[in-house]
């Protein structure tokens, strides 16, 4: 797919990975439709997007609403009348483990715990991915599903939401593939590993080094390489159904 003039929208966008991800498209000519439930941060991105003399509007709604989604991807047809593609960015953690037995205390992991970050993770990207597949139906045009999914998809100590819900979007883009492929749509996921982010800067300097030593490459991924596989998927029709993994070798 050709990126310029094409119309992309892009979830968690109003920081970190997300911004990224935005700023990088809008640099080879996509018109962006931003969504996030924090509006003025969002509006930083969209100022970085116009800089490269592109269309970038922004939308405030919460993924795991449905009826905000809906209205979200209604409004993105209006305003441009096409939509190529979606990057299903916007996710949480709220780590803890299952059960723990400590000095005879027992704690574990609580409903609510486990259901907000499946809410986000899950339902908000199929809702976004329902509505965004069904707004390029609408508009007859040929698109590209992303699902942001993660190496923590394999089993990770402390992410049994995260974990699971990270192994549901990644099944989510495949049979996405399977059924929409009939219409020209093709959907697929990327798994970063451990990336350099406003979050990881708060990680003490003891506990990133022993991170640091179980990556093979020596390092933490960059949020730029994230956004330059999101590109390379784009412009590879033959790619679809699969997982790519930008992890710098760690095994989870």
């Amino acid at each position: 797919m050709e990126l310029a003039n094409k119309v992309i929208a892009v979830t968690g966008a109003s920081h970190g990975l997300g911004r990224q991800i935005a700023i990088s498209l809008a640099a080879n000519g996509v018109n962006l439709a931003l969504i996030d439930l924090e509006i003025a941060e969002l509006e930083q991105t969209i100022e970085a997007c116009l800089q490269h003399g592109v269309s970038a509007r922004g939308y405030q709604a919460n993924v795991t609403d449905e009826g905000q989604v809906v209205a979200t991807f209604q409004r993105i047809e209006a305003d441009f009348n096409q939509l190529n593609g979606l990057v299903n960015n916007a996710g949480i953690m709220r780590d803890g483990l299952f059960v723990k037995l400590k000095d005879g205390q027992m704690t574990a992991m609580s409903l609510e715990q486990f259901q907000s970050v499946m809410d986000v993770n899950v339902t908000g990207s199929f809702l976004c991915g329902r509505e965004a597949a069904k707004t390029m139906l609408n508009t007859d045009s040929k698109g590209v599903l992303i699902n942001i999914s993660s190496v923590a998809r394999a089993g990770n100590i402390g992410q049994t939401n995260y974990s699971a819900s990270k192994a549901a979007v990644a099944a989510m883009a495949t049979v996405w593939a399977k059924e929409l492929g009939r219409y020209g749509i093709r959907s697929m996921a990327i798994a970063p590993g451990v990336i350099k982010t406003a979050m990881t800067d708060q990680i003490k300097p003891q506990a990133m080094e022993r991170l640091i030593s179980m990556v093979p490459v020596g390092r933490l991924g960059q949020a730029s390489e994230i956004a330059s596989t999101v590109k390379y998927i784009f412009e590879n029709d033959f790619l679809t159904g699969r997982v790519i993994e930008i992890d710098g070798g760690i095994r989870m």
